[in-house]
């Protein structure tokens, strides 16, 4: 695991960055914050400031479950965000470009961090044939 430290801290890094944004917003604008957005879009941003910090603890707690939350979590960000932009083109902003990176970042690593934790675990002997 010592070799994929780095990789778990920069999934971190992002989450958390994630998380501050969608906190600054929301200190900024309250909860009407993307008001411009349609209502579902609205709620799916604002619980990010929520679920951000959860991948965060899982990764610490349970990284297999960290990774897929994750992974799952930026596919469907990126996906909201750009059937927004496309839809309302004045909801296009710096995350188009920085999350779908991020997403792709998160794409590589997921294999080789999901491996770090299985290679750390004794195998289960398996019944001769």
């Amino acid at each position: 695991m010592r070799r994929f430290a780095l990789i778990p801290a920069l999934w971190m890094l992002g989450f958390s960055v994630g998380t501050l944004t969608h906190l600054a917003e929301l200190i900024a604008a309250g909860v009407n914050v993307y008001g411009s957005a349609p209502e579902p879009v609205r709620w799916f941003w604002v619980s990010l400031t929520v679920v951000d910090p959860v991948i965060v603890v899982l990764l610490l707690a349970k990284l297999r479950a960290g990774v897929l939350v994750g992974v799952a979590t930026m596919v469907a960000d990126v996906t909201v965000n750009w059937l927004a932009a496309f839809t309302q083109p004045a909801l296009a902003g710096p995350g188009l470009v920085t999350q779908p990176a991020f997403l792709l970042f998160l794409l590589l690593t997921a294999r080789p961090l999901w491996n770090s934790v299985g290679a750390t675990r004794p195998r289960r002997p398996r019944p001769d044939s």
